[in-house]
């Protein structure tokens, strides 16, 4: 019961640091914001390496996503550099994913530490927005951590072990297992690093593993509907563009799936 607290409340703590950095950007561009994106994103190239860099600085596509989303819905981007940088975010990820298979616990606090100074020392001023900001990151990247930890436990538990040991061969089965992943863990990153997990001790083959975070891709574009409900036409149109994405991928690449752990593997 422990274990699945700490999981909640580190998926919590995800979803509160990603609200942080998304009002703190909010609060520092205000009413420029719209001049300064259409400038940086009106080029699609320019939009894809956006959607990598924001990404690669929240952690997080489902953060971008809603960033976007929020923009589209003010009008401050319109659909298309938009989508695209959804598809920048998606590689954003799968960057992120192998970055943070290396030892990066130390960010998390420096964030947090300079963004509390910050904030509290000029909380009116651009630079204490951008504190703001900066401790959502190290939320951020402190909740990824946590998820991963917290759900280490459940991942070895006996039971839960059998269940994904009976996953070797059903694509669409894993790929959905997946998709549920990344809605619980409210991240695709933190459900590819937890497959990363299973894969690294054995539970797992590489062939399930590669099927899993198909599905969490999927399923970070099932959050991306979910976020969008309460937005206006504009929002919901930037996820199901996400969404739609996301499955056409997938059914490209599941029939494939076990020529490409052949050639990874």
């Amino acid at each position: 019961m422990l274990t699945l607290l700490n999981l909640l409340s580190a998926v919590a703590l995800l979803v509160w640091g990603t609200h942080i950095v998304r009002t703190g950007i909010m609060r520092v561009y205000g009413a420029d914001l719209r001049r300064v994106l259409s400038r940086s994103i009106e080029k699609k190239p320019m939009a894809f390496l956006a959607g990598i860099g924001v990404t690669t600085l929240v952690q997080s596509s489902n953060a971008t996503t809603l960033l976007v989303t929020s923009f589209v819905a003010q009008n401050l981007v319109s659909l298309t550099p938009a989508l695209v940088v959804i598809l920048g975010a998606d590689v954003g990820t799968a960057i992120m994913a192998r970055i943070l298979t290396f030892d990066l616990s130390w960010l998390s606090p420096l964030f947090i530490f300079f963004g509390v100074v910050f904030f509290l020392s000029r909380k009116q001023t651009r630079a204490g927005q951008l504190g703001r900001a900066s401790i959502g990151l190290g939320l951020i990247l402190l909740a990824l951590q946590l998820i991963v930890e917290a759900a280490r436990p459940i991942t070895q538990a006996a039971g839960v072990q059998v269940l994904f040991s009976s996953l070797t061969g059903d694509v669409m089965l894993d790929a959905l297992l997946g998709a549920v992943f990344a809605i619980i863990s409210y991240s695709s990153l933190a459900a590819v690093l937890i497959t990363a997990t299973l894969t690294a001790t054995g539970v797992i083959s590489f062939k399930v593993a590669l099927c899993l975070v198909i599905g969490a891709n999927l399923g970070s574009g099932l959050l991306a509907m979910i976020n969008a409900s309460g937005s206006n036409a504009a929002g919901k149109r930037v996820a199901l563009g996400s969404l739609l994405f996301k499955l056409i991928g997938c059914v490209f690449i599941l029939p494939f799936v076990d020529i490409v752990a052949e050639w990874l593997g």
